[in-house]
C-alpha cells in the first residue's frame, strides 16, 4: 500500500506545487481535497521518519503549501462571517466546522480525564483569522474561561476580533494579543492550560524552540495541549516528536491519533520542572539526538523567533483587502 500512496502524493505535490494561486478557488478546493481524502486512511506500513530526502524534502514543501492554503482559506470565510450580523451563529457556513466540533470535543474530554479543575484562563498559540478552536472550546465547553489568542499578525486578529465583538459572552472572554510567542514570557505562567496550534513550527527545530520557551516560562502543574500527525496525515500537518516535549520540562500523559476525519492527532504534556535547556550547547550540525541529550541535562536559554504564522502577513492583508473590496 505504502508504494501506491506514495505515488499518489506525489502526484497531488506536483499539481498542487505548479499552482499559480492558492487562494479559494474550485481547483484548489478539489485538489486539496484530494490530498485530505488519500492522507486520511491509516497506513500501517508507512515510516514518515524513514523516508529518503527527496521525499522528506517534498513532504515538507506539501506542509507548507497546505499551511499557506489553510492560511488563505481562514481569511476568505473570516471575511465573509464578518459581514453577518452575528458571526458566531454562521459558523457553520465553514466547510469544515464539523471537523473542529470534533476536535474540540476530542481534546476537552482527554483535557478534562487529566485536569478535574475548570481552568479560569488558557492560551491558544497561533490562534489566526479564524480562531474557531478558541470559540468552539469556549462557547461549548469552557463556558466560564477566559481564552487569551496569540497571533503574530496584526491583520489576523484584528478580522478574529471582528467575529465575536458582537457576541455579548466572547467578546468578555476572548483576549487577543499581537506578539510573537518568543517574545512572551511571564504572561505564560498564569495560563493553567496553553494549547498549540499545529502550524507553529512547521520544522521540527521551530517546534523544538516552541516548547522549549513553553517549558521555560509555563507554570510547574500547567498542562500543554499540542496537535500532531499520525501516518499519511504528516504529509498535511507537522508531526511532534514526543522526545522533544520531555525534553522541554513536559510528561507526557496521553496521545491519541483518530482514524476518523479528524486529521490531527492529540498530545496533552503537563509541566513538571524548572529545568530548560540551552541551545548553546549545541550546533545545528549535531543529530537530533544528540540534540536531545543535550536538552535533557542542561538549562535553557531563549532561542531566536519562531515566525507561526508570520511568512503569511503580507499575504493574510493582501487578501482581506480584496474580500473587502470585493
Amino acid at each position: 500500500m505504502e508504494g501506491p500512496l506514495l505515488r499518489e502524493v506525489c502526484a497531488l505535490y506536483d499539481q498542487i506545487s505548479s499552482l499559480a494561486s492558492l487562494k479559494p478557488s474550485k481547483n484548489v478546493d478539489t485538489l486539496f481535497t484530494q490530498l485530505v481524502l488519500t492522507c486520511s486512511p491509516p497506513a500501517p506500513g508507512l515510516d514518515i521518519a524513514s523516508l529518503p530526502q527527496p521525499l522528506q524534502a517534498m513532504r515538507a514543501h506539501l506542509i507548507r503549501l497546505c499551511a499557506t492554503a489553510e492560511a488563505l482559506l481562514e481569511v476568505h470565510f473570516s471575511s465573509i462571517l464578518a459581514s453577518f450580523e452575528n458571526p458566531i451563529h454562521n459558523l457553520s457556513i465553514f466547510p469544515y466546522y464539523s471537523n473542529y466540533l470534533k476536535l474540540s470535543l476530542l481534546e476537552f474530554d482527554i483535557l478534562t480525564s487529566h485536569c478535574r479543575r475548570v481552568p479560569s484562563s488558557v492560551a491558544f498559540v497561533g490562534s489566526g483569522p479564524l480562531p474557531l478552536s478558541s470559540i468552539v472550546m469556549a462557547s461549548t465547553h469552557l463556558k466560564g474561561t477566559i481564552f487569551h489568542n496569540f497571533d503574530i499578525d496584526p491583520v489576523a486578529n484584528s478580522m478574529a476580533g471582528q467575529l465575536v465583538c458582537s457576541d455579548s459572552d466572547l467578546s468578555k472572554r476572548m483576549v487577543f494579543h499581537t506578539t510573537d510567542v518568543m517574545e512572551v514570557t511571564e504572561a505564560f505562567g498564569e495560563y493553567e492550560v496553553v494549547f498549540l496550534a499545529a502550524l507553529v513550527g512547521l520544522e521540527e527545530e521551530e517546534k523544538g524552540r516552541v516548547l522549549r520557551h513553553l517549558g521555560k516560562h509555563m507554570a510547574p502543574g500547567a498542562y500543554l495541549m499540542l496537535r500532531s500527525a499520525h501516518g499519511a496525515r504528516a504529509f498535511l500537518y507537522p508531526v511532534v516528536d514526543v522526545r522533544d516535549v520531555e525534553a522541554s520540562g513536559f510528561e507526557i500523559l496521553s496521545v491519541f491519533h483518530p482514524t476518523d476525519e479528524v486529521i490531527n492527532s492529540v498530545v496533552i504534556a503537563r509541566k513538571v520542572s524548572n529545568l530548560v535547556p540551552d541551545n548553546d550547547n549545541y550546533n545545528d550540525n549535531d543529530t537530533d539526538d544528540e540534540k536531545r541529550a543535550v536538552l535533557v541535562n542542561t538549562p535553557i536559554i531563549l532561542a531566536e523567533k519562531c515566525s507561526g504564522f508570520k511568512d503569511f502577513g503580507p499575504m493574510i492583508e493582501e487578501l482581506a483587502i480584496e474580500e473587502q473590496l470585493s
